[in-house]
Formats: structure tokens, sequence, C-alpha cells
């Protein structure tokens, strides 16, 4: 019994007819159809040239820069940063927390406190220091002889106590210090720029200082809260419930600005109190001797 043919290959056996009446390699023609392909145009193979030469160029100034990159203060900047928005933080939290795995922070922060010193400069401290001893054997070294150069950090400390006196913006239990942690929480950042005061939701808070609004937002991480200036002196009050003042107010010191709250990427109701000197963030403990 003959077979039916398809509706296709009736199609195929037509074409191959036709194409052998008129002296055509079927084959050729067929195959060469199925297997033509368009060679990309100049423009295309253009910008995937100009893409990857910008990618080997960001990889080279990363790495050139890496001291910069792996600072405490890019860090503290890419934390605000990603804490203005869930999936930036979310990001910023996996990042930190794959490259923690082959860098120490806390030790790479304890080393930019400390200034290096060239093996001649060793040495003829070194001698000073002898020197130093031997006259005065039986004696007291004089006042600031043996002082070190003060770092950063406690350069800041010493302006921002000469500037303006403090107060406790708020009473309560200490629930997260300033620096690294390590929360239990995915969206809790592994770097604190501030410190955590926690107390009851509508506790009211108090200005620690006198100083000018400069920002008055809900927005971001922080939820609501406040930016108060003294000149290059920045204070963050954050999270808060109630905001009492708006931007451009002036304050005075103990007056009372807001209310405790848990806005913004929280756990729980507290203040999260932050001091700055010029974007360099201060250990709020430090400040207010608690």
């Amino acid at each position: 019994m003959e077979r039916i043919l398809s509706v296709e290959e009736k199609i195929r056996k037509a074409e191959e007819i036709y194409n052998r009446r008129n002296g055509n390699n079927y084959y050729d023609i067929y195959y060469n159809k199925t297997k033509e392909r368009k060679s990309p145009s100049l423009m295309k193979r253009l910008i995937k040239q100009i893409i990857v030469c910008s990618l080997i160029y960001c990889v080279f100034y990363v790495v050139s820069n890496r001291d910069y990159y792996l600072s405490q203060e890019f860090l503290n900047k890419a934390q605000e940063f990603a804490s203005k928005n869930y999936f930036l933080n979310e990001t910023y939290n996996f990042a930190m927390g794959y490259l923690e795995k082959y860098i120490d922070f806390s030790k790479d922060e304890e080393e930019t406190n400390v200034e290096e010193i060239k093996p001649n400069e060793e040495s003829e401290n070194n001698d000073n220091t002898e020197q130093i001893e031997q006259d005065n054997i039986g004696g007291e070294v004089e006042e600031g002889v043996a002082n070190k150069e003060k770092t950063q950090e406690e350069k800041d400390i010493e302006y921002i106590k000469n500037k303006t006196n403090f107060i406790l913006p708020v009473e309560g239990k200490i629930s997260s210090t300033f620096g690294w942690r390590n929360p239990t929480t995915s969206t809790v950042p592994k770097y604190h720029t501030g410190l955590d005061i926690a107390t009851n939701t509508g506790t009211i808070i108090k200005s620690a200082t006198d100083g000018k609004v400069v920002l008055a937002s809900s927005e971001g991480g922080y939820g609501k809260h406040y930016k108060i200036q003294i000149d290059d002196i920045i204070l963050i009050y954050a999270h808060c419930s109630k905001l009492y003042l708006n931007e451009g107010d002036e304050v005075v010191q103990g007056q009372e600005i807001a209310e405790v709250g848990s806005t913004g990427n929280s756990t729980g109701p507290h203040l999260h109190f932050e001091i700055r000197r010029e974007e360099r963030l201060i250990d709020p403990q430090l400040i207010l001797n608690i």
C-alpha cells in the first residue's frame, strides 16, 4: 500500500522537482538557507568592545585604588547610601558578608590609626628615647616628651568637646554600640554608624546640643529622622515616631524635638544617635562619656 505523503513532504518533493528541472542544486540551496547566519553589525561589535574595555578599566581602577575602596570612610558612605533603599541595603549586607570572609576590616581599622615609621626614623626615635631616659634618671620625664601624635579620631573628639557640650538625648538601655557587630537580622547593617538607646515608643527625645535643623525627613533606612548641625558637626536622631520640628528651625540644648519610635530599618523602638564631623563618624559614647 502506497504511503500517504504529508503536506510538508509534498512541498519538499515539489521543490526538488522544480530545482532539478531548472538545474539547481536543491541540497545546497535548502541547507545554506537553514545555516545562514548574519554576522553582527559593525555597530554591535563596537558597542561590545566598548563595554568590555570599560569593565577592564573599572577593574584596574578599583584594584589600583583598593586602599580607598576598603577604607572605613568609603564603607561608611556606602552603608549610608545603601540604607536609603531596601534592595541596596540587602546587596550591601551580602557583599560585606562575602568580603569579611577574606578581609579582616577590624584589623585594617586598627592599622589605619597607627602611623608608619621608617627604619631610619625608628632608630632615631630609639636613640632619642635612650637619651631622654639617661637625662631623667632619678626624675620624672618632662611632660609632653613621650606624648604620641594624636589620631584623627582623637582630634575630632577634642574638637567636638571644645565646640559644644552634650547631654543624653534620651534615657534608656544601650542596645547597640558604635562599630562592627554581628546582627541576627539580615536587614541590620554589620557596621553600626551610631549609638542605639532602646526605650518605649513615644518617649520624648531632647536635643543633645544647640544647633539648626538642616534635614527633617521620613525617607530611607533612618525612617523619621533629623540632621541637626553645629558648624561642621552633624547630629542624627533616627527611627523616631514623631518629629516636632521642621527644616530651618533653631534648637537649644534640652529642647523636646521628637518621640522614640521604630520607623525605617529598625527591629524595635529606640533612638539611633549619630555624630559626624566633616562626614567622619565619631563614637557617641566617647562624646557622651557613657
